[in-house]
């Protein structure tokens, strides 16, 4: 039998990985392809889901990283946990500034250039995707 600590990290890890999955990459790029869809209108859901999402995020990372500090886990734990919340703490604190600052522009009407930010936000999404299936993984494989 695994002990409280192991299940409840699984089960936040594997909650995590599949709301980032499903808005991430399942929810954010089809909202553009739905009719009527304008870019306004979906850069004004995309705002309104990611900031709901990243603080699901952000309180998923402070369970995540309360549950295994008191746990009695493995080393190879740690890197997995650590790599996730700084990836997180990268999206939030470096790229969705970014991002809401050019969205703001773009919903004021102006006429703004293609950016590389987003690109940036998915590049971390994918490593923070790879962390969190390294770490269930890890989590489900110790004894």
């Amino acid at each position: 039998m695994h002990p409280a600590w192991a299940v409840t990290s699984v089960a936040v890890t594997f909650l995590w990985l599949g709301m980032v999955l499903a808005i991430s990459f399942l929810e954010a790029p089809l909202k553009f392809r739905a009719p009527g869809v304008t870019i306004p209108i979906g850069l004004g859901i995309g705002r309104l889901v990611f900031r709901a999402l990243n603080l699901v995020e952000a309180v998923l990372a402070v369970a995540l990283a309360g549950v295994v500090a008191v746990g009695d886990r493995p080393v190879g734990i740690v890197g997995p946990v650590v790599a996730v919340i700084v990836l997180l703490a990268a999206q939030l604190i470096v790229v969705r500034p970014r991002l809401n600052r050019r969205s703001e522009r773009v919903l004021a009407g102006e006429d703004v250039p293609r950016s590389r930010e987003h690109l940036y936000y998915v590049g971390l999404e994918v490593a923070k995707v790879v962390a969190l299936v390294a770490l269930g993984i890890g989590l489900l494989t110790h004894p």
